[in-house]
């Protein structure tokens, strides 16, 4: 009889397999209907999928404008500058203006679909590299698989918008995993990076709180500072000093949607040198200050 190794991990194979971890953590997933969805310039560090049921909304993205199709998803990466309207009701050329509520099981959908937009969003994180793509916007054709899964969903927000079921949570993320394995290999290009920016992006995100110098990030894999920033740049098509920043902020909105902490104690923790510094950096890079991010007023 042939002795395997790996007997003890239940595998009776010898041969080693290679998967890539995806570490997929939900934000949130809603089912509103809109009035108003003039919102400009928004950059978030979190991925989303979008979905209108009718027709209206529109997302610009550089100089290209999605006319949204109710047979299309759009999945938006994170730190994609982007903006939304809803051309019934257009009313603001900058700035972050929405209104709606929950669509409830009480609600008559047909009604709204004249006057709203009806609109599903869900936001998450992949963890590393994978949040740290191309920003971009991927229109993906919904199959009649994925449609029955976006109809399921959509009907279980109606019924229950706060605690959900386990089931609810494996068929969300069956459905996520399963919109984006649609996204063309360019987009996960970052998942065979150097192996140094790798290491260094690891340490970053362990140790987000503190004080990052290029020197010493430079140090871990043994290269001049100057040599390992513009490695950096090649690979990440970003500087290393703006990457820091953008997972502080990114840490730091992760952080407003789970905990109660203040701004100030949230500055503190990133490495921040006040509130202020703290405030101007988060909003150079999300478009709105840190007080109006933690009110929730966008989508």
């Amino acid at each position: 009889m042939k002795l395997v190794k790996k007997l003890g991990l239940g595998d009776p194979s010898s041969k080693n397999q290679h998967f890539i971890d995806v570490k997929l953590k939900l934000i949130c997933c809603r089912y509103w209907y809109l009035d108003l969805w003039d919102c400009h310039d928004m950059i978030f560090p979190f991925w989303r999928i979008y979905w209108n049921k009718n027709e209206g909304g529109e997302l610009k993205f550089q100089e290209e404008v999605y006319k949204m199709d109710s047979d299309c998803l759009y999945i938006i990466s994170p730190f994609t500058s982007f903006s939304t309207s809803f051309s019934k009701n257009h009313k603001y050329n900058s700035g972050i203006h929405v209104s709606g509520k929950n669509l409830g099981k009480f609600h008559d959908e047909s009604k709204y679909e004249e006057k709203s937009l009806i609109h599903f969003f869900t936001h998450f994180k992949l963890g590393t590299p994978f949040d740290n793509v191309f920003p971009g916007i991927f229109k993906i054709k919904l199959s009649n698989h994925l449609k029955e899964r976006l109809l399921y969903i959509t009907e279980r927000l109606r019924m229950e918008n706060h605690d959900f079921k386990l089931t609810f949570n494996l068929k969300l993320q069956s459905f996520i995993k399963e919109v984006l394995s649609n996204i063309g290999s360019e987009l996960w290009k970052t998942i065979n990076i150097d192996q140094r920016v790798l290491t260094v992006i690891r340490y970053i995100e362990t140790s987000v709180g503190e004080k990052l110098s290029n020197s010493e990030l430079a140090s871990i894999v043994n290269m001049a500072p100057n040599s390992f920033a513009r490695l950096f740049k090649e690979e990440m098509n970003i500087t290393l000093h703006s990457f820091i920043q953008n997972r502080k902020i990114a840490k730091a909105c992760e952080i407003f949607e789970h905990t109660n902490e203040t701004i100030e104690s949230i500055s503190f923790k990133l490495g921040f040198s006040d509130r202020y510094h703290f405030s101007r950096v988060f909003k150079s890079i999300t478009g709105i200050s840190p007080a109006l991010y933690r009110s929730g007023r966008f989508t």
